[in-house]
């Protein structure tokens, strides 16, 4: 019956000394994972319990691998339905024009938080006439597919992107998981807010453990990556002033490796405090949180909804001059190489927050609203802090007392293994 399955289960969990692991990637999470209590990394061959995949294994094997009920993956099967440039496009929209039709046009004018986006060549009509409706203004071309800055330019008159199209070659070598087209047409927000007359973005992080029902958490670290040149529209040729990978700033001429171009998103709440004031503070970032939770409701019912699989998502949120967010893109393989020892103790830090909210060990009850720097921030519906005057359960940008609270989270008990 249903009480020997479960202790069946159990007994399974128990017997597992160890959590035998792979990871395909080489930089900070194998450093948690090597150091990480009780795990070992698996032979090539070996059979393993947790494997930290990169999205090409995940394409050519998840359907022929047989996974036991303990076995963890770090993607979703059709991750890309929010992690490709077009295809998060598509599905906002198509979540929007839902919500109008069931909630009316107030709920769907929610969905206003990322710029005019349009798919080359399939929209290139309707794309040609808003182009026309706003002359002058500037738009960004981006390849669906990748990452890091790479193939991104500036335009605002339609013959570039005429020149640029007879150069489809270039992306012949991309083998993709689904075919679609090259590029996004996007608008360019031309008025960013700048600190020190620079331009930044954010990176957010977002661990979702769970589409159905939808199951989400946001990390309380996080941090704005600088360009390294003072912001002006008068050069749309300058990468440096207006994209902010740190992939393409680290290889501006006066880049300093020390100094680097991030702060860390404490350092960003308390700057923008003292600035704005907290109301307008905490406004900002419920408005990134809805953010967070309506994009991901618009693959809900999309995504392959798999046991076995979570999702750690580097969210880029891009702000304008009046504080509003708009979200820019969402990675599903956000970079965990360190750019300094600061940034590289930030990722150990989420990387092991990720691994106790995924709980190998089995030594959550479920009930948890906090995990490490891990905030569950939705859960089938909105969570509230405990201390409910309705405020939800996130906490970006604060203290991050994940310490004191792992600490308290696993006290050891009797026949509980130790972290």
């Amino acid at each position: 019956d249903v009480k020997d399955v479960i202790t069946h289960i159990k007994g399974a969990q128990e017997s597992r000394s160890c959590i035998r692991f792979r990871c395909s990637l080489t930089n900070t999470i194998l450093d948690v994972l090597r150091q990480r209590p009780s795990w070992v990394e698996a032979k090539e061959d070996g059979e393993w319990d947790f494997y930290w995949c990169d999205v090409a294994w995940l394409r050519e094997n998840f359907d022929h691998t047989y996974m036991d009920e303990h076995v963890r993956i770090c993607h979703f099967r059709n991750h890309y339905e929010l992690t490709r440039k077009n295809l998060m496009v598509k599905n906002l929209k198509r979540y929007r024009k839902l919500l109008e039709r069931e909630a009316g046009r107030m709920e769907a004018a929610k969905f206003d938080f990322y710029p005019s986006t349009f798919e080359l060549p399939f929209e290139y009509h309707l794309f040609v006439e808003e182009f026309k409706r706003n002359p002058g203004s500037t738009w960004i071309m981006k390849p669906v597919a990748r990452s890091q800055g790479k193939g991104i330019f500036l335009f605002r008159k339609l013959k570039d992107i005429m020149d640029w199209k007879k150069d489809g070659n270039r992306f012949e070598d991309q083998k993709d998981e689904i075919q679609v087209e090259s590029y996004v047409a996007q608008r360019y927000i031309e008025n960013p807010y700048l600190i020190g007359g620079r331009k930044f973005d954010l990176r957010v992080y977002v661990l979702v453990t769970s589409y159905t029902p939808l199951k989400a958490w946001l990390y309380r670290d996080g941090f704005a990556r600088f360009s390294n040149t003072r912001f002006s529209l008068s050069s749309i040729d300058d990468n440096y002033v207006h994209l902010t990978n740190v992939a393409i700033q680290k290889t501006a001429p006066d880049y300093d490796p020390e100094k680097g171009c991030k702060w860390q998103m404490q350092q960003l709440r308390r700057y923008l405090i003292a600035k704005h004031g907290a109301d307008i503070v905490e406004i900002l970032f419920r408005d990134m949180d809805a953010i967070f939770v309506r994009s991901l409701q618009s693959v809900q019912k999309v995504i392959i909804n798999d046991k076995h699989c979570f999702e750690l998502y580097g969210y880029d949120i891009l702000l304008d001059e009046q504080l509003k967010p708009w979200l820019i893109e969402v990675n599903a393989s956000p970079s965990l190489t360190a750019s300094s020892l600061e940034d590289y103790d930030l990722k150990c830090r989420l990387l092991e927050d990720t691994l106790h909210v995924v709980d190998m060990e089995g030594r959550l009850s479920g009930k948890e609203k906090q995990v490490g720097g891990f905030d569950l921030m939705w859960n089938d519906g909105p969570v509230y802090t405990d201390d409910s005057d309705y405020r939800t359960n996130t906490h970006l940008g604060c203290m991050n007392d994940r310490n004191k609270q792992l600490k308290q989270l696993f006290k050891c008990s009797p026949g509980q293994k130790k972290l």
